[in-house]
């Protein structure tokens, strides 16, 4: 490592996804996606937002290549849209939809960035969640059909994959809280829809080794939130386990070791929604390991014990004047290489990618036309320097993927929040760097020296 800075070779990316930049909604023969459907639904999207626009990304991405080219990343991460590529979530194939990312993948090869794919974030055609969604087996198969395609399709290109991105959003958000899309209410269903989820992963990964086993890399992003008891009593302790086992444990356990948590099973299994698991599933996992594990970082949790916390026994303590983001998330950075170090105990110190990394915050500092958003680079810089902290450490990280390259649809807050490096008006798609996209280039020219 150079004095100061990051291993050589380390990937310096931002991140977007599709149905928050792409737009482009009802065109190049895009099928309804459940996004498409949940922003309909009043009340469910801030200012009744949707992403049938977003960043016009869709129209404009050869502009958005060369601010990222300005910027010096060496790696882009971008979503696939399932609906875009086929329609019905299976059978008719969109020639359309694969040509448009063919030639996006190529455009950011001739400008010198990697692409890093993943292929599902969150946008799951409506005709599937209609026989379904997630809660339906066979939507892993379906799942695992959709990617082969797209590995034939761009694998010779493509060297960096993840098969899913957050699927506790997907299923717990999605299934059991109902703030995003589908937009279900069931505790039962979202537990069910992790498990279908972790079939999906399994699949494409297997499907991945059979169309290009030497080609490249694959792996899985998942959003992590180290737990710190609100105090130090037992009862506080027990429910930071807990509340890690939920959140945490759940969803690395069966990627990194192909089994579930014993203790959150059984605590599923008690209360009779524990998902319907087919001993072949486990087999599946523990057969098609990861190549690297993504991990999403925003925010810690500090759980204490409660009653009113339901079968679990822990609610998240609210606010107590620590500083906050936009979004309410509270700033810690010590916290990424606290989660980072748990990583390298629990699962033998594996590959690990920083795939989201980011704040939203107002704005409203605006200085020659230019946003000073020296907030967001306080953030990022403090994280940055906790990510090389945990190289130090030992932990195995190869790239940091900042979220996110511009401001974009941001899911049931709509416009409301901004997380971009770059200034988005989406009246005129007029696309601006804030400041810190200034210090994020100057961080990457000196591969992170700079801090």
């Amino acid at each position: 490592m150079a004095a100061g800075g990051f291993p050589k070779g380390f990937l310096w990316g931002a991140a977007t996804a599709a149905y928050q930049v792409e737009g482009a909604v009802r065109e190049g023969g895009r099928g309804e996606s459940i996004w498409d459907r949940f922003c309909r639904v009043p009340g469910a999207i801030a200012n009744g937002d949707t992403g049938d626009v977003a960043c016009d990304h869709y129209h404009r991405w050869h502009d958005d290549i060369e601010n990222m080219r300005d910027l010096g990343l060496t790696s882009y991460r971008l979503s696939i849209s399932w609906p875009r590529i086929f329609p019905q979530g299976k059978g008719h194939r969109n020639g359309k939809g694969l040509d448009f990312y063919s030639v996006l993948i190529d455009a950011l090869l001739e400008a010198g960035i990697q692409p890093a794919v993943t292929l599902y974030h969150w946008d799951l055609p409506q005709a599937l969640e209609d026989a379904g969604g997630w809660t339906h087996r066979d939507t892993a198969s379906w799942f695992a059909e959709y990617a082969a395609c797209i590995f034939n399709a761009l694998g010779d290109r493509v060297r960096l994959w993840m098969t899913l991105n957050e699927p506790q959003c997907a299923a717990f958000l999605g299934y059991g809280e109902g703030i995003h899309a589908p937009g279900k209410r069931d505790q039962g269903a979202a537990i069910e829809a992790s498990h279908v989820l972790f079939r999906a992963h399994a699949l494409a990964v297997q499907a991945y080794r059979q169309v290009s086993p030497t080609h490249g890399r694959i792996g899985i992003a998942i959003d992590v939130h180290p737990m710190y008891p609100y105090s130090d009593g037992i009862s506080d302790r027990e429910a930071a386990r807990v509340a890690d086992g939920r959140t945490n444990r759940w969803f690395l356990d069966p990627v990194m070791k192909g089994t579930y948590p014993e203790d959150i099973l059984s605590l599923y299994v008690k209360n009779k929604v524990a998902p319907r698991v087919e001993p072949s599933d486990m087999d599946l996992l523990k057969g098609n390991p990861v190549d690297f594990l993504g991990l999403n970082y925003y925010f810690p949790q500090r759980p204490y014990a409660s009653d009113a916390g339901g079968f679990l026994g822990f609610q998240y303590a609210e606010n107590r004047g620590w500083p906050v983001t936009e979004m309410g998330w509270e700033v810690y950075a010590e916290g990424l290489s606290d989660v980072m170090a748990q990583v390298r105990r629990d699962y033998d110190n594996p590959v690990v990618m920083i795939t989201e990394n980011g704040a939203a915050y107002a704005d409203e500092r605006v200085v020659d036309g230019q946003v000073q958003d020296d907030d967001r680079i306080e953030y990022l810089a403090s994280h940055l320097s906790e990510a090389r902290r945990a190289i130090q450490d030992g932990v195995k990280l190869e790239g940091y993927f900042l979220w996110s390259l511009m401001d974009n649809f941001e899911w049931s807050f709509g416009f409301s929040r901004r997380f971009g490096i770059t200034h988005v008006d989406f009246h005129t798609q007029n696309r601006t760097w804030k400041k810190s996209a200034a210090w994020y280039r100057d961080v990457i020219a000196a591969n992170g020296a700079a801090l």
